[in-house]
């Protein structure tokens, strides 16, 4: 009796779709990285390997690998641990549990023109609050720690404007906005975890919260860990938003806030120089692509499923 082929009709339209999404976009911006393609030219020549050359020779791009790394090791670490900080609060709260999540969640929802309008205001070198603080703070808190002392000489840093620190000032805006959607899938994880195991880690002698932790919850949360950390890396480098709402013309100050998905944008639709965005598309997939591989082998040597 012939073998029915009636699971293509369902598995059929999926596989098209995949393949027309994601994997014939790719292909293409594969082979558009090898010419000097751009919009409006009927035609283009080969150049080879030479958009990827000057994407690794070029002090340019150095500054756009720079950028990107500094922001990513920067990001992940600390959305990663405040998001699994707040989850383990809020998850020990007996009220007010669903009024926290709102807080902690809204920076995730907020508007990319509202937020950084705010976030434009809050820096502002002259009339911002988080320079406003740190004057009133002189004398006090900040001369009594040793930090910032050229604060406490009234000459505070230009956060969005100054090379050494535009690309962190953007990092911790990044941390702001990222580390509540991470919340969010740790208090899911949380929720997974059986009560019994909790109450058999204490029969065995796990009496402090820190022992219940390090015993059980770690441990249990090792899926959540995997997939949090996948999408964390992903995210971070995605970032594009904050960059072009902040410095729309060119990357910051100095190229230091010149990010990889932002030179994909300025090269490819500013520029209109489709080749050479498409050389720093592969790079970008090819990093996101190896650094998501050996995360989660790492994680996942460590990782309980259950």
């Amino acid at each position: 009796m012939p073998r029915s082929k009636a699971h293509l009709w369902f598995v059929g339209p999926a596989l098209f779709l995949m393949f027309a999404i994601l994997i014939l976009p790719i292909l293409l911006a594969g082979t558009l990285s090898f010419t000097n393609y751009s919009l409006g030219n009927t035609a283009a020549d080969w150049v080879g390997f030479e958009n990827y050359e000057r994407i690794f020779t070029r002090s340019t791009y150095e500054k756009m690998f720079g950028a990107t790394f500094r922001y990513v090791f920067f990001v992940v670490p600390l959305t990663v641990g405040l998001g699994l900080g707040a989850a383990l609060l809020i998850n020990s709260l007996t009220r007010f549990g669903d009024l926290y999540k709102t807080i902690y969640f809204l920076p995730v929802m907020a508007a990319l023109i509202a937020m950084a309008i705010v976030w434009e205001f809050a820096l502002h070198p002259t009339i911002g609050i988080i320079n406003a603080t740190l004057e009133r703070g002189c004398g006090t808190w900040l001369e009594a720690w040793g930090w910032f002392a050229r604060g406490c000489e009234k000459t505070f840093p230009l956060w969005l404007t100054d090379r050494d620190y535009a690309i962190w000032t953007v990092a911790f805006i990044g941390v702001w906005q990222g580390f509540g959607f991470n919340m969010v899938l740790y208090l899911a994880g949380l929720t997974s975890i059986p009560r019994e195991l909790y109450h058999a880690a204490e029969m065995d002698g796990a009496k402090s919260g820190w022992d219940r932790f390090r015993l059980v919850t770690w441990p249990m949360l090792g899926p959540t860990t995997v997939f949090v950390v996948t999408i964390s890396f992903i995210r971070s480098f995605q970032v594009f938003d904050t960059v072009e709402a902040f410095y729309p013309q060119g990357g910051g100050p100095s190229k230091s806030v010149y990010v990889m998905m932002f030179a994909i944008y300025e090269k490819a639709i500013q520029q209109n120089l489709m080749g050479i965005g498409a050389a720093i598309t592969v790079v970008f997939l090819g990093f996101v692509m190896v650094l998501t591989i050996i995360q989660r082998w790492l994680v996942e040597r460590r990782t309980h499923y259950v």
